[in-house]
């Protein structure tokens, strides 16, 4: 008889950035393999819509407005979402924003914008997480997993976006200082790395980033950019007990960008 290893049926997750994006493909992996999902945003509207299409996979969605970026925000979002749910099994730190400025242009409140929703909102999302996860620990229901959106601005400079390199480099060395401190408790820490992929955003503007575009993909040995059901995948495996011995990593999902040299 075969067994879906995959299947993440009674297990309960929280993406934040949920309602669009790279948020959203995490999102719907976790509901077609069975989970149930609870998606943050700051629009309500996007947040209803993305739960809607969410729901046709046959679990149960819930949505909160929560901007990450307010600390208050998200210790009550946590504090609401266990209540909800039950328990938090899996929370993806996704929100986060990019905005594009020369470096030497770059105002200050224009850095600590970015870090307050990219770097400083991932830190609270992850630390209330935590907190969870390790009182659970305590009753006799140790375990968890905590994923960060990363990106290749981890491993290399990007033009005009240095500090959202600065943002997701910080997580990824947070993240090993998690993993360290939290595998006691049974709680695994990966960052999904991700490479150029064709969100709403990108589409949005696509005549502006169809050169870029077209560059990427002639390096990239799969010959595409990526698209959000690309991440569906690795977050069911890091959300499944499949993972279970996997933490402390930073995992490239980028169709062999970095893995090509020309």
């Amino acid at each position: 008889m075969r067994q879906n290893l995959f299947d993440l049926t009674g297990k309960s997750a929280l993406v934040t950035g949920g309602n669009s994006g790279l948020g959203l493909g995490f999102a719907t992996g976790l509901a077609k393999a069975g989970a149930s999902v609870m998606i943050w945003g700051r629009n309500e509207l996007k947040n209803a819509a993305a739960a809607d299409k969410l729901r046709q996979h046959g679990t149960r969605i819930e949505s909160r407005v929560v901007d990450v970026s307010i600390e208050r925000e998200v210790v009550d979002g946590i504090a609401a979402a266990v209540q909800s749910m039950g328990q938090l099994d899996c929370v993806i730190a996704n929100a986060g924003s990019v905005t594009v400025v020369p470096f030497t242009e770059m105002s200050a409140g224009q850095y600590h914008e970015l870090l307050a929703t990219a770097q400083h909102g991932a830190f609270y999302t992850l630390r209330e997480a935590a907190k969870h996860m390790v009182s659970r620990f305590g009753a006799g229901s140790p375990g968890g997993s905590l994923i960060v959106t990363g990106s290749l601005s981890i491993f290399a400079g990007g033009m005009n976006m240095a500090h959202y390199g600065a943002a997701k480099g910080a997580l990824n060395s947070l993240s090993k200082g998690m993993a360290v401190e939290l595998g006691r408790y049974g709680i695994r820490v990966n960052v999904v790395a991700v490479g150029m992929t064709m969100t709403e955003m990108i589409e949005a503007n696509l005549e502006t980033a169809r050169p870029v575009i077209e560059l990427m993909e002639a390096r990239n040995p799969l010959g595409r950019i990526g698209r959000v059901d690309d991440l569906e995948g690795i977050a069911i495996y890091l959300a499944s007990d499949l993972s279970r011995y996997h933490t402390g990593d930073t995992i490239t999902i980028d169709g062999g960008h970095r893995a090509s040299i020309y």
